[in-house]
């Protein structure tokens, strides 16, 4: 399936669209793709277990810490600072770093 006809699927809900995606690989790179999985986790609000599993895919594929740090930064320009600073502390649990434990450098 071409972009064009994906996007028409996506537009008109194509009941279809789901099951034929679960088949088919995307264009875009694994770290990428996780990394945009990650923004749009900042961006629905997303549970603390659910950054774990979405960083390790992260790692996995090859990101830095730097590069899911910076998907912070990155989505303030559409989600808000709010959104960003109540993200933060799920995504550094899910780094293995306490952002509220006093002994750790600031």
């Amino acid at each position: 399936m071409d972009y064009t006809d994906r996007l028409r699927r996506f537009a008109i809900n194509d009941a279809r669209l789901e099951e034929d995606l679960e088949l088919e690989s995307t264009v875009l790179e694994p770290k990428t793709l996780a990394l945009i999985r990650l923004a749009a986790l900042v961006a629905v609000g997303g549970a603390e277990p659910t950054y774990g599993s979405e960083v390790d895919e992260a790692v996995t594929a090859g990101a830095t810490t730097a590069e899911i740090v910076d998907v912070l930064a990155a989505t303030i320009p559409i989600v808000g600072l709010p959104a960003v600073v109540a993200a933060a502390p799920k995504l550094a649990l899910a780094l293995g770093y306490d952002p509220f434990d006093a002994r750790e450098p600031g």
